[in-house]
């Protein structure tokens, strides 16, 4: 059998290769990105990127209804686009297998909240499993699979931040030697929710969770691993890890499906314990279901409710001492986020601030222009919520007032989740504004490919939607498309659509300084004539990484900006603030 070193997201997309998957579909968005992008290498795979969450699981849902094995992927928050189709779907039932890998964000290392998916298996009535480490990945990911079938239900499968990018030692098992038999079957009784039909399928689920939960107390996924003394540990996932290591010589029980819970199992171990904890990231969602069933344990009293848990806090929160003593390490400085050097959406937010535009914003790259010296943003809730936002409190807010409100959304947002939300401005009449930040890519997950790139995920060449032309089909009259790093032609654009009394949609159009795809202009760095140099600080005020500012020595020399060649990529934005034309291209 073949080892290797692997992340629990290769991992997850080796499972699918495993498993005979045949199509695999996701929107990207951290800490899932990197299956879709690791299951490409597998070319019997269809893998695609989805414009959203929701259509992604609905693509992998036709393909179940044709038989075939199907994996979604998406970050925790992507689960609540995608709850509409998968609550349903869990009704239907399948005919080929179907996964759900949510990764969760404990500690929002990149989201905007914390919560937590297990709640969403409960909900929905889904089967969960959680992997602790790569190689569970990999097994319970190919085990999900099979438990869809036999249980005739779609599987989700929860990972974790540290699951999906940490690494660990990977026996790879055999991919399956046939795939299943697809094709047209007409079943409409299974598929068709109309409310008779829902009503003789909810006792199904409910009867097919229930022989799953005692199934379960009998297989080596929920595993009790014996210790000594009179303390006995319930935990799961990367938890474990954890329990694991701060309390050796106890004995867990490891649980690897989370939802149904194994309740057999559960009480014969907590019958014999004096101490029972559980230790589980995030929710008490297991603590609270095995006190339900009556048992006594030690739970979120204890161990942290909110953020990352890691051996360190289990152990303060247990009062115990460090085994070893943490490495001495020198302070760092601090690294606030920024935008990139050149990123086309400085710009833009240099002129909303001046304008003093109250900016509804979104999720992206572009949520960094909340951060000084930019400070141009005033909200951010969620995929496409700047939109609806924008137009909500437009309807509130006085005639004048109404014309300062601009949302910002960037191009895959908007194909996310934000069109539905630009055809309620112009339908119900807002007099916000909106600009779609058009960088050519999914920014902030690393640069994928969307439906307004021209490329799939495999890097072929697609159909490009047009979003000028999009705007204009949906009723926007006023449709303008600027160059960002022509700060006065954006400024009154941008201006202009504010004064605009019906709905205006400014595109401003720039490719990401990082973009994958060979569509850059090269520009030279740009560097400070220190003779010009007044020391107004004007071009500090955009932010850029690459202009530091050189403080007055000793001598009585004044301080000056500087540019770092070595970050600069020419956009001349610094420039076009300088009013002593201080700034100039090098030539070297």
């Amino acid at each position: 059998m073949q080892k290797t070193v692997l992340s629990g997201n290769e991992a997850f997309a080796r499972a699918a290769f495993e498993a005979g998957v045949m199509v695999a579909s996701a929107y990207p968005g951290t800490p899932s990105t990197e299956i879709l992008e690791n299951i490409i290498q597998y070319d019997r795979i269809d893998a695609s990127w989805a414009p959203n969450e929701k259509v992604s699981v609905e693509v992998a849902i036709g393909a179940s209804m044709g038989g075939a094995r199907a994996l979604v992927t998406m970050k925790h928050v992507g689960v609540n686009v995608a709850a509409d189709p998968l609550f349903t779907f869990a009704y239907t039932g399948v005919r080929g297998g179907f996964v759900l890998v949510a990764a969760d964000d404990p500690e929002m290392h990149s989201s905007q909240n914390e919560q937590d998916s297990r709640n969403y298996a409960k909900f929905a009535k889904v089967p969960m499993l959680e992997p602790a480490d790569s190689q569970e990945a990999l097994d319970f990911t190919r085990l999900a699979f099979d438990l869809s079938e036999k249980f005739d239900a779609p599987v989700m499968v929860r990972s974790t931040t540290r699951l999906s990018h940490s690494k660990s030692v990977v026996t790879l098992g055999e991919p399956l030697a046939e795939l299943p038999q697809t094709g047209l079957k007409r079943d409409p009784a299974k598929f068709v929710m109309l409310p008779g039909n829902a009503r003789v399928r909810h006792p199904v689920i409910e009867k097919s969770l229930e022989e799953l939960a005692e199934w379960a107390c009998d297989q080596p996924f929920n595993r009790i691993e014996e210790g000594t003394g009179e303390v006995g540990i319930i935990t799961a996932g990367v938890a474990y890890q954890y329990a694991r290591e701060v309390f050796p010589e106890a004995s867990i029980l490891k649980l690897g499906l989370v939802n149904p819970l194994p309740k057999r199992l559960i009480r014969e171990f907590a019958a014999r314990y004096k101490t029972v904890y559980v230790i589980e990231e995030l929710d008490p969602f297991i603590e609270e279901q095995v006190r339900a069933m009556g048992i006594s344990v030690v739970g979120k009293e204890k161990v942290p409710l909110c953020g990352e848990l890691s051996p360190g806090r289990l152990r303060q929160a247990f009062d115990l001492e460090e085994a070893h003593a943490p490495l001495a390490t020198e302070s760092l400085p601090p690294r606030p986020p920024n935008m990139c050097p050149g990123c086309p959406h400085r710009g833009v937010f240099y002129a909303l601030n001046r304008l003093k535009a109250f900016v509804t914003g979104d999720i992206g790259c572009y949520t960094l222009g909340f951060m000084p010296p930019l400070s141009a943003m005033d909200s951010c809730i969620c995929m496409g919520a700047s939109v609806g936002n924008a137009t909500g409190l437009a309807k509130v807010i006085g005639d004048e007032e109404q014309h300062k409100v601009v949302g910002v959304i960037g191009d895959s947002t908007f194909l996310h989740t934000g069109i539905n939300g630009l055809i309620d401005m112009v339908y119900n009449k807002s007099k916000a504004t909106l600009i779609i930040l058009d960088n050519g890519t999914t920014g902030m997950t690393g640069r994928q490919d969307h439906p307004g790139t021209g490329y799939t995920l495999k890097g072929n060449e697609a159909f490009r939607v047009d979003l000028e032309g999009l705007c204009r089909a949906v009723g926007v009259e006023h449709v303008t498309t600027v160059d960002p790093y022509q700060m006065e032609e954006t400024r009154l654009a941008i201006e202009s659509a504010m004064k605009t009394p019906e709905v205006a949609v400014v595109i401003t159009r720039r490719p990401c300084v990082l973009i994958k795809h060979d569509v850059l202009e090269k520009k030279a760095p740009l560097y400070v004539d220190v003779d010009k140099c007044t020391g107004c600080k004007a071009c500090l005020k955009i932010g850029c990484p690459a202009i530091e500012w050189q403080p007055a020595d000793g001598d009585g020399a004044r301080g000056v900006a500087k540019v770092d060649r070595l970050l600069c990529t020419g956009c001349g934005i610094c420039e076009q603030l300088c009013k002593f034309e201080a700034f100039g291209v090098c030539n070297d």
